[in-house]
Formats: structure tokens, C-alpha cells, sequence
């Protein structure tokens, strides 16, 4: 039992905030690295240290005080992971696919090379680079690093939303006619041993370009959710890598699925699986870095996970307002994430809601977007 290993983690959000509370059951040795002075992991972690990921010598020197590093975001110093893998440490996922993933070009690039299915794209060097694609619009320009949370994406109709475009190197995507949005999280751990949790489908707030809420399992038949499953599992045995994948997907109008993006890590879209299922993503992240048997990721029941994010008009110090009610909810789980100011589109915490129907649940998400509000 390799419990007594020392896990680094770059990154103290809210990702790392759960994953630590479910570590925690295991007396598992945890330290955060973060820029932040408040970071969401501060008060709930043994071992903060505050500093950049992205800076080499920093992550050098906090990954040779662990045994295990591993991450909450991808945007890392992949050179300092490289050099900790040449040192003997453990980095999971391993550095190549980190850097892979956390550039949206090579990503892609990645997709096309083992064959699997995504979206055309073309490499935008520059903004003016746009007027020579105009026969590939619509389509959706990503820049190709420090995207997050619909940040570094933005939807070209024409050339007359070229003003909104980034003078950056990015993709320019060609956009998908798109029916359902899906994810599947897979988790692989270093006996080869891999998992999948039941796919989810994912429904988009417009003006954010983040998930507003999910359903789990995706109302799809059994041959998308096969064929969603076996792509995902591609993608992740095609990185070579122990970890856990988050891989979202496009199911498009004419019924085919294609790979939208992963996440080498867990991912938003797997929030639901605390109170969901017996092992949650958290839990799976942490049997992957310690080399233990993977748990079980059934569904306990039909689930949602409604994201709540800071209110339009407000920022400063955050206040919920209509937290009464929704405790007052049964099957409902609220999950704040420890951040003091609020301000639009930030992501504040999430709510799960358990259910046998979907009618049901579909309630307590009205409900929920009515009346749970963060303000300031």
C-alpha cells in the first residue's frame, strides 16, 4: 500500500480543494503549489506553497519534495515536469501529455495523427491571417494556450466578427452542426488498469461559453454512448499516459461524434460523480496516482450538477442569496468553493442534484437557476 507517498499538486482551485477533501479520508499526503495568496486548497491542505506554476525553477523545486506531481491545470511548466520525470518522480499524467494537451494545436494535431475523430481546423498565426479562410467560416477561434472556462474561444459567423478575433496564435475550428454536447472521464491507473464514468451530457450557458448544467447519464442510445465511450478510451490509451481524462465530445445533427477537447485532469463535468457514484472522480484520481484498484463509477441514481457562477452586475465580496431553499431540497448537495470575491461568469461552486427521474431533477434545476443567486 503506497499511502505514504507524498502527492505535489500544481494548482489549489476548486479542483484541487475536492480532490484534497477526498484525500483527506485517506490520510494521504498532500502539498499545493498556487500564485494565489487565498487559493480555494489554502485552509484545507498540510503543505501550501505560494508560487507560479508556469515558473520552471519553482515547480523544480516544489516537485523534489514530493515523490508524486500531478496537476489541477494544465497550463504548467511541462519543461520542469520533464526534468522531475529525468530526476525519478512520478509525474501523472506524464509531461509529454500535458504538453500535448495544454496547446490547442498540438492537441489537435494529436487527434489527426492516431486517428481520431474531431472537427477540420486550420493554424491562425495572427489575426490577419483570417481574411485567407473565409470559405472555412463558421467557425470557432481558439487560442492555442491559457484557454479556460470559455476563455480563448470565441465563434466567427463571418468576416464581419473578425473584430472579436484574437491576435494570437490560435486554431480557427470549423464549427460542428451540433445536436447534444457529451464528456466522459476516463481514469487509467500504472497497472493498466482503466475506467470510465457513465457519459453525461452538457448544456451550455450562451453568454459565458461555460457548462451550465449536465445530466448523467446523456439522453443518447446505447450505440452513441458505446461509441462516445470507445473514443474516449482511444484518446486516452493514444496518450500513453496513467491519469484521469476528462474528453469532451460533439454529437452532431447528423449523428456523428467527434472529439472536442480533453482535460488531463479532472473536469467540471465530473462534479456530479461525489454524491453520484461510490467513487467519485476525485477519489479515482487519487487510486490513479497511488497505483490503487480503480473503484466502482456506476450511477447510484439519475444525477445534475448546476454550476453556479457570480451573478451579472456584481462584484466584490460574495453573498448567496436563496441558500434556505435550495437546503431545503431533497437529494440536493451544494458545494461551495471557498472564494471570497465574486464577479460575472466566475465559477463559484456547484450544486447536485440526485433523482429517479429526470422530470424531477429537471424541477430542482429550474428551481435552482431561479432562485440561488451570487451576489455582492
Amino acid at each position: 500500500m503506497a499511502l505514504n507517498k507524498k502527492i505535489g499538486i500544481l494548482g489549489g482551485g476548486q479542483l484541487g480543494r475536492m480532490f484534497i477533501e477526498n484525500a483527506l479520508r485517506y490520510d494521504a499526503k498532500i502539498s499545493i503549489l498556487d500564485p494565489a495568496e487565498n487559493a480555494p486548497c489554502k485552509h484545507i491542505v498540510s503543505s501550501f506553497t505560494k508560487g507560479s506554476f508556469k515558473d520552471f525553477e519553482t515547480v523544480l523545486n516544489f516537485g523534489k519534495q514530493n515523490d508524486i506531481i500531478s496537476i489541477e491545470i494544465e497550463h504548467v511548466n511541462t519543461d520542469a515536469l520533464k526534468a522531475l520525470e529525468k530526476l525519478g518522480k512520478k509525474v501523472i499524467p506524464t509531461a509529454t501529455a500535458i504538453e500535448t494537451i495544454k496547446d490547442k494545436g498540438l492537441q489537435k494535431d494529436f487527434y489527426k495523427k492516431h486517428n481520431i475523430k474531431s472537427s477540420e481546423f486550420v493554424f491562425i498565426d495572427k489575426k490577419e491571417d483570417l481574411k485567407n479562410h473565409l470559405d472555412f467560416l463558421p467557425a470557432f477561434m481558439k487560442s492555442r494556450t491559457d484557454g479556460y472556462d470559455g476563455k480563448g474561444v470565441v465563434f466567427l459567423k463571418d468576416e464581419n466578427d473578425f473584430n472579436k478575433a484574437f491576435d494570437v496564435p490560435s486554431i480557427l475550428e470549423k464549427a460542428v452542426d451540433i445536436e447534444k454536447e457529451l464528456s466522459v472521464i476516463v481514469i487509467k491507473n500504472e497497472s493498466g488498469e482503466m475506467q470510465v464514468f457513465p457519459t453525461v451530457e452538457l448544456v451550455f450557458d450562451p453568454i459565458y461559453n461555460l457548462v451550465d448544467y449536465l445530466i448523467s447519464p446523456a439522453s443518447i442510445s446505447d450505440e452513441q454512448d458505446k461509441t462516445a465511450k470507445d473514443l474516449a478510451l482511444k484518446v486516452c490509451k493514444s496518450l500513453n499516459s496513467e491519469g484521469i481524462f476528462a474528453i469532451e465530445l460533439f454529437l452532431s445533427k447528423q449523428g456523428e461524434i467527434l472529439v472536442n477537447e480533453t482535460a488531463p485532469r479532472t473536469h467540471n463535468s465530473g462534479h456530479h460523480t461525489i454524491e453520484s457514484c461510490a467513487s467519485s472522480q476525485f477519489d479515482q484520481q487519487l487510486r490513479a496516482l497511488l497505483n490503487l484498484p480503480l473503484g466502482n463509477t456506476d450511477l447510484r441514481k439519475k444525477a445534475a450538477m448546476v454550476n453556479i457562477v457570480g451573478e451579472e452586475n456584481f462584484t466584490g465580496k460574495v453573498k448567496y442569496e436563496g441558500l434556505n431553499d435550495v437546503l431545503a431540497l431533497s437529494d440536493t448537495y451544494i458545494h461551495l468553493y471557498g472564494k471570497e470575491i465574486t464577479k460575472p461568469g466566475r465559477k463559484m461552486g456547484h450544486i447536485t442534484i440526485l433523482g429517479n427521474e429526470f422530470s424531477e431533477i429537471k424541477e430542482k434545476i429550474d428551481f435552482i437557476k431561479k432562485n440561488f443567486k451570487a451576489i455582492a
